[in-house]
């Protein structure tokens, strides 16, 4: 099969095409025969030498997928062969065929290509785990998302907005990722090149504060998060992408009752993983299937252009996703 390898840590001239044995199913998996995969930002991570995979995940990045399921092991009831599924994995999704774990495979929501269902998995998998499970947030709080068009705002963004009625507020760059931030569940949205951007966040949440912050960016970003929140607060990290350190309070955790946390996702085991698949099938799939969560897909690119891809990524030139199309099904519905 072809594949997409890392050979060195570097820019996006380390990705190269490759041949590689077709994989085999194992206990408890599934072989999907990949028509598009996910682009995210955790594989370029990767490719620096930053994010390496977890022990015994094979080296290949791509961390969603879109497909037909080709085999399943014997002890898997579902999927089946022939059923059209988006899972989350924890690598491989840059080739032709891909393993994935059977209870993160997930139905291709109705009316969706195989492309846009590879947008989906990556980036709902990681909201719903740190605002929901992780952030908790409850009905009518305020959220404030940090870059609001990457694919895990917007998606962070529209559900919370959708199932919880929250007051969404956004961070962005340009004028028009602020609009697209508006138009994909944000009620207000601050520019954070300005140095008052934490004045303007915390008058649009009326003084008191926001409930849940979603952030990807770490450093010194963090004790002006910290100070955003109000009392029994609760600040979320998905990256560190400014910096891997910072200097808070703990004296005002306690005494505002702050909780500081964050995640990754890809060592989780499949039992975890499956948990989240089964919630995201139940409550937000209907709402994408209705056209009131959607997607954006902001390229897509052929296998062997990986590379170009991951340059839209170095450049943060991206809104919402971008798609490796694999096979000619990408742009199909199943």
């Amino acid at each position: 099969m072809r594949v997409i390898e890392i050979r060195g840590k570097g820019g996006p001239e380390v990705l190269a095409l490759a041949e590689r044995p077709m994989p085999v199913c194992g206990e408890g998996q599934v072989l999907v025969r990949v028509a598009a995969a996910g682009v995210n930002r955790p594989d370029v991570q990767q490719r620096k030498g930053l994010y390496p995979p977890p022990p015994g995940v094979t080296d290949i990045p791509g961390l969603d997928v879109a497909g037909v399921v080709e085999a399943v092991a014997p002890d898997v009831t579902w999927p089946r062969p022939g059923d059209a599924v988006c899972a989350l994995v924890a690598g491989g999704g840059y080739a032709e065929f891909c393993l994935v774990p059977a209870p993160q495979c997930m139905p291709i929501p109705r009316g969706f290509s195989f492309a846009q269902a590879a947008t989906l998995p990556e980036v709902f998998f990681t909201a719903w785990n740190n605002v929901f499970w992780l952030g908790r947030l409850a009905e009518g709080e305020t959220l404030l998302v940090q870059g609001g068009t990457s694919g895990v705002g917007m998606a962070a963004m529209q559900m919370a907005r959708e199932l919880r009625g929250a007051t969404v507020i956004a961070t962005s760059s340009s004028a028009a990722k602020r609009a697209v931030c508006l138009e994909y569940g944000a009620h207000h949205v601050v520019d954070y090149r300005e140095a008052d951007w934490p004045d303007q966040v915390r008058a649009l949440a009326g003084g008191a504060g926001v409930d849940v912050i979603l952030d990807g960016q770490g450093g010194d970003y963090t004790p002006l998060e910290m100070a955003l929140l109000a009392p029994d607060g609760r600040l979320v990290l998905i990256a560190s992408h400014r910096a891997p350190m910072a200097e808070i309070s703990t004296r005002d955790i306690y005494i505002r009752r702050l909780t500081l946390t964050g995640s990754t996702l890809r060592a989780r085991p499949a039992a975890y993983k499956g948990r989240i698949a089964q919630e995201l099938v139940a409550q937000v799939w209907p709402l994408l299937e209705a056209g009131r969560i959607r997607t954006h897909i902001c390229g897509t690119h052929r296998l062997e252009d990986a590379a170009a891809a991951q340059a839209v990524l170095d450049a943060n030139a991206q809104i919402g996703k971008l798609v490796l199309t694999v096979s000619d099904l990408a742009e199909t519905i199943p």
